[in-house]
């Protein structure tokens, strides 16, 4: 893809903005960066930026799309725009920054997708891959913009990224390897309108692959699974409740992977994990299918997964103060990524919940609560909403508070020894922090004041 003296829009100055542009001016390119903030909402991101050779608009659409040749979309960027479907009608090249990365990339793409659990399957897979000795980049939603690596990426590299339903919605040509669909469940369905959008855009990533490519799929979520009659590729399997005649599966408290024909062959023992919960032992199946069907040998896969940890505002422990537990589970994004999280405990939990409504509903959420939440501490926008379907579900041991301090020092008044104080929003964090991270880190912060 020839770069050099092309007009690039790129449209949104967000984690992937920066290096978009940057790599883009590399390149040669001619680039104008647009964002609905302002200069001054800007000026820190701007810093970034060598501002000489950019042009600016700021805190407005453009009005003039004949301008430009290529359009880069940052994810949260709608692709439904009144002034993006102008440039399409224009025949103007639009595009998101994983495309870009891809068209860019020498290496191959190992993508990863799902409602919940990207993220930690994404980190696992690749650990598999570095202590494999391959050249690995773990890139993508996870928080490094795979346009940042591809000038560093040889053609042996892997590329294994996780990739959003924001990210899908705007590719083209893109084409994985290996792609994995972890699961889906609604969610943002306040940008995609409905679950059929949501899961259209989340399929997109194996809608390029063909019979050289593998698409592994979750058979315990039948709308994931279902996808299979759509692929071109070949579909690995992967269950944590069901013996498969091929694929990553459990038997007798083993993780298998087994090929067509041949027998299973033993990776580790379930317990050996590091990493909580249901729904990591299937994250850990999808890893494991992905490194197999890589070429990857069993003993380096057993050795990762017996030593991976987990990664940061997933089921993350936090501290044990005076007898209770705190973690932080800020990706707990949706109602089902929170219902993972409070299946994961052990112990009777004092819940943190609430931020930015994304339409979800909370029905199945409150059912999950079975006994073991013993109390609900909500914030955010969604906050009366969760309140009334609780209170609808029978549950009243309900306070609503202003911030992550009242929330973290009421949890813990409440709180007894041997409780958990769990922070799984089952909300975006948008309300109120710019990021699930930035959320975690203060609930950290509240906990770690707790101490004195």
């Amino acid at each position: 893809m020839v770069i050099k003296d092309k007009r690039v829009l790129v449209i949104g100055l967000g984690i992937s903005g920066i290096p978009t542009v940057n790599t883009l001016l590399s390149l040669g390119a001619k680039v104008t960066v647009n964002d609905k903030k302002t200069q001054e909402e800007l000026k820190d991101i701007l810093k970034e930026l060598d501002t000489n050779k950019v042009d600016l608009i700021l805190g407005k659409h453009p009005e003039n799309m004949a301008l430009f040749d290529l359009i880069i979309l940052s994810p949260g960027v709608p692709t439904d725009l009144m002034f993006i479907q102008e440039a399409r009608k224009m025949g103007v090249t639009i595009m998101g920054e994983l495309e870009l990365a891809y068209r860019l990339c020498e290496g191959k793409f190992v993508a990863i997708t799902g409602t919940n659990g990207k993220t930690t399957t994404t980190a696992l897979t690749g650990e598999i891959f570095k202590n494999a000795k391959k050249e690995t980049y773990i890139v993508g939603n996870i928080g490094i913009a795979a346009i940042s690596k591809i000038q560093e990426a040889s053609a042996d590299a892997i590329m294994v990224t996780e990739v959003s339903s924001f990210q899908l919605e705007s590719i083209i040509d893109f084409k994985p390897k290996i792609a994995a669909i972890l699961n889906i469940t609604p969610d943002h369905l306040n940008r995609h309108k409905t679950m059929e959008n949501y899961i259209k855009a989340k399929s997109n990533i194996f809608k390029n692959q063909d019979k050289n490519n593998y698409l592994v799929l979750n058979v315990d979520n039948e709308i994931t699974y279902e996808l299979r009659s759509l692929a071109k590729s070949i579909v690995i399997p992967f269950s944590r409740k069901q013996k498969l005649e091929k694929g990553a599966y459990v038997i007798d408290d083993y993780i298998v992977i087994k090929e067509e024909n041949k027998k299973y062959e033993i990776i580790c023992k379930v317990d050996e994990l590091k990493i909580p919960g249901k729904h990591n032992l299937e994250n850990a199946l999808a890893a494991v299918a992905i490194a197999h069907w890589s070429g990857i040998d069993n003993k380096t896969i057993a050795d990762t997964l017996r030593n991976f940890r987990g990664v940061e505002h997933r089921i993350e422990f936090v501290a044990e103060i005076e007898g209770v537990d705190f973690v932080n589970d800020s990706k707990g994004t949706n109602p089902d990524a929170a219902i993972r999280a409070i299946e994961a405990m052990k112990t009777p939990i004092v819940l943190i919940a609430g931020g930015m409504d994304k339409g979800s509903d909370f029905n199945e959420f409150l059912h999950s609560f079975q006994g073991k939440v013993k109390y609900l501490v909500l914030l955010g926008e969604t906050a009366q909403k969760i309140k009334k379907t609780a209170q609808k579900n029978g549950f009243y041991e309900i306070s609503i508070v202003e911030n992550m301090e009242q929330a973290v020092q009421l949890a813990a008044k409440v709180a007894q020894v041997g409780d958990t104080v769990l922070l799984s929003p089952a909300c975006a964090s948008w309300d109120m922090y710019p990021s699930f991270e930035v959320r975690g880190k203060h609930f950290k912060e509240c906990v770690n004041k707790l101490r004195g």
